[in-house]
């Protein structure tokens, strides 16, 4: 990681302790910094991971596990170093951590996308809100997973 992008990440962390200290109703005494960052930096991604749904389901015309498959990969790769870099400031080897993240990611997809998409568009529900409600179910379990096994190392940052 260059001298550039962990001033960046620390920058970012900073922004996202300054905003947490502004959360309302005391959240400011139980959401991480590493939280917020998650939710945004997911948040874009989830966004781009919609983009790329609907470009290879409605445009392409690809059924929905390979539509759901590839926005996925794609996605979730981009969180991964953007979360690396970013969010958690992980210093340690990419490499355990990139297979760690794998295993991960495979757990979800089996049981979010592909689970509860596939079922949700399955029983009639639009695949757009079938992804969306499969999202908000792998929030919960990706970020418990990046912040206390893919990137331990730093400490609940």
């Amino acid at each position: 990681m260059s001298d550039h992008e962990k001033d960046f990440g620390q920058r970012f962390h900073t922004l996202m302790e300054v905003v947490v200290r502004w959360l309302p109703f005391g959240l400011s005494r139980v959401v991480a910094p590493s939280f917020l960052g998650f939710a945004i930096i997911n948040g874009f991604t989830f966004g781009i991971d919609l983009v790329l749904l609907m470009m290879f389901r409605s445009g392409v015309g690809l059924p929905v596990p390979i539509a759901f498959t590839l926005a996925y990969v794609l996605a979730f790769g981009l969180s991964f170093v953007l979360n690396r870099a970013l969010n958690f400031r992980s210093h340690a080897p990419v490499g355990p951590q990139a297979g760690l993240y794998a295993v991960a990611i495979l757990i979800n997809y089996l049981a979010f996308i592909l689970g509860v998409g596939s079922a949700l568009t399955a029983i009639g529900l639009q695949y757009v809100l079938s992804r969306i409600v499969a999202g908000a179910c792998e929030a919960a379990f990706m970020y418990s997973v990046m912040r206390w096994i893919v990137f331990r190392d730093t400490k609940g940052q």
